[in-house]
């Protein structure tokens, strides 16, 4: 079996969403064939009770999980478990489907350890999500949902959307996240303020018992995402998604001023969101943790901060698939050398 490290030259000469496909159809593939996803399971999976925390009435083994995006339609649903995660976050899926921004629109930035992507909730709907997530049940660990409003849907409108999303995937998802900070769909982030999310919040009580997230941008200034976390909080949000990818392109030489950067120059600016959120809303609600995470040293680090999880996507793309075993064996170190016995220890360790 070829190495990852064999392999990422040639992926990286094919356009990246070419690379992303063959990467889910590979991740199909070996599911279907129950020996060799035994023994990729056997291979990228950690399995340590230290690291495991019950949240959202469900079973984490692990705390690093996928991040949304990677597996837009939940077609891998089942596959994932391969890769040694502690969870799944499906989507971003919108209403009706779409087929997001022309192309290219994703590019990487190897030398940075970085991505921009101006996808656009390129998606297959609602329906098409709610068939593939009742085949997949039971998971075999917890998925979340993220959940856009459509390209076409005016901010005014937005509601509706949502309303349609929460009432047909509540009852599926483990957990739900209202994604109000992709920069990739015209005045999506304009939602960020606290009227609508009192009102989002409180459809989505009427709705679902699931629990519901809120996922913010990077690019708000700390004490505003900390006063928005706050009120989603109040609002009744079990949690608090820190962060979505970033607008500042002043990070990446050689970006284009359209899209989202993720990865490695996502890393202060996701830390100081998440630093300034869990100061006010810490002890009372679940805070995930993404942006430039790429390293035990760096989920412990968020975890240390306030994040009872944490996740993954760009440093798969060029870490590939042992990444989230090596988080894990990292944590389980950095945790036994700082007396730790559980990962709940850990959680929030800086604040207290």
């Amino acid at each position: 079996m070829l190495s990852y490290p064999a392999l990422r030259p040639l992926l990286f000469r094919l356009d990246p969403e070419t690379s992303h496909r063959l990467g889910l159809f590979a991740l199909r593939a070996a599911a279907a064939l129950p020996p060799l996803a035994r023994r990729l399971e056997a291979r990228y999976r950690i399995s340590a009770e230290a690291l495991a925390q019950t949240l959202f009435g469900r079973r984490f083994p692990n705390p690093v999980g996928l991040a949304a995006g990677f597996d837009k339609d939940a077609a891998a649903v089942r596959a994932l478990p391969m890769l040694g995660f502690g969870f799944v976050e499906v989507g971003t899926v919108t209403p009706l489907p779409q087929p997001g921004n022309p192309r290219p629109r994703v590019f990487r930035f190897p030398a940075a350890r970085s991505l921009q992507n101006a996808l656009g909730f390129n998606n297959s709907g609602l329906a098409a999500m709610r068939r593939r997530l009742a085949a997949a049940r039971p998971f075999p660990l917890p998925v979340g949902v993220n959940l856009g409003k459509g390209r076409a849907t005016p901010a005014e409108e937005a509601l509706a959307d949502y309303e349609a999303l929460l009432g047909a995937l509540g009852d599926l998802a483990d957990y739900l996240v209202v994604n109000l900070s992709s920069p990739n769909t015209p005045g999506l982030r304009d939602l960020q303020n606290e009227p609508f999310l009192r009102a989002l919040l409180a459809l989505a009580a009427r709705l679902t018992g699931r629990p519901v997230l809120v996922k913010l941008a990077p690019d708000l200034e700390p004490g505003e995402a900390a006063s928005l976390a706050a009120a989603a909080v109040d609002a009744g949000a079990a949690g608090i998604v820190a962060t979505n990818t970033t607008t500042d392109y002043s990070l990446l030489p050689g970006s284009q001023p359209f899209g989202g950067l993720s990865g490695q120059v996502l890393r202060d600016q996701s830390r100081r969101v998440l630093a300034a959120v869990a100061r006010r809303v810490f002890g009372r609600s679940v805070l995930i943790s993404a942006g430039g995470i790429d390293s035990g040293q760096e989920a412990y680090r968020r975890i240390r901060a306030g994040a009872s999880l944490v996740q993954v996507y760009t440093a798969l793309v060029y870490e590939g698939p042992s990444l989230a075993r090596r988080i894990n064996l990292e944590l389980l170190e950095l945790m036994a050398r700082d007396g730790f016995e559980s990962i709940w220890e850990a959680v929030g360790a800086d604040l207290r």
